[in-house]
């Protein structure tokens, strides 16, 4: 039987990691549990990460990346409304749903861990300065940046109620109420963007 390819290790890892995050925080998994887990050895796991924070960003780069993808190629489809209200309600949709990824990295940056503090920041500033491009690409009546970051803390707070079960927080109509709002203040804005013009302002994809 052939053995198995490092890429294939690697990933082996980064799931195994996954499913203990959903058991403890990462600060709590040390690296024996892990390679239990994954059914490799700890001198395995040193080989493809230096460390545990190097597959903390490996988990949490695999679906950021991802979600940075399909944002370009949403806003850059031409056959779908991609218009001010629906980015919006497209951005809070999908980071709220992304939350149990960030938790553990907001998690060990409170209590200190600087590495993931700086990755952490490194990209949500990098998420922003995307989402900004976008709404500039949308309207002129607000600041892009700003309205970025509006939109970014707005998700993690709507991710935090719906972590802790608030009862009195509807997150999905909040979302749509939000959006219902933004197309009522940006009429103008809603106006389907061309997948070229997009395309010659895109940002590029940000590396780990």
């Amino acid at each position: 039987m052939a053995a198995p390819r490092k890429e294939d290790v690697r990933s082996l890892i980064i799931d195994s990691a996954e499913i203990l995050l959903t058991q403890k925080p990462f600060s709590e998994i040390s690296l024996s549990e892990l390679a239990v887990q994954a059914g490799v050895s700890k001198g395995t796991i040193y080989y493809h990460f230096k460390n545990k924070n190097e597959i903390l960003f490996a988990i949490t780069d695999k679906y950021l990346d991802a979600q940075w993808q399909e944002l370009c190629e949403w806003t850059e489809n031409a056959d779908k409304d991609t218009s001010l209200h629906r980015l919006v309600k497209y951005v809070l949709e999908r980071d709220v749903s992304g939350v149990k990824l960030r938790l553990p990295l907001f998690y060990d940056a409170m209590i200190g861990n600087e590495e993931i503090r700086t990755h952490l920041i490194r990209r949500y500033r990098s998420f922003a300065e995307l989402i900004a491009e976008k709404i500039n690409e949308r309207t002129s009546k607000v600041s892009g940046e700003y309205f970025a970051w509006l939109l970014l803390l707005m998700s993690d707070g709507l991710s935090i109620h719906q972590t802790i079960g608030n009862e009195f927080l509807d997150t999905e109509q909040f979302i749509r109420q939000t959006a219902s709002y933004i197309e009522n203040f940006f009429p103008s804005s809603n106006i389907r963007l061309r997948a070229e013009d997009s395309t010659q302002h895109r940002l590029p994809e940000p590396t780990g």
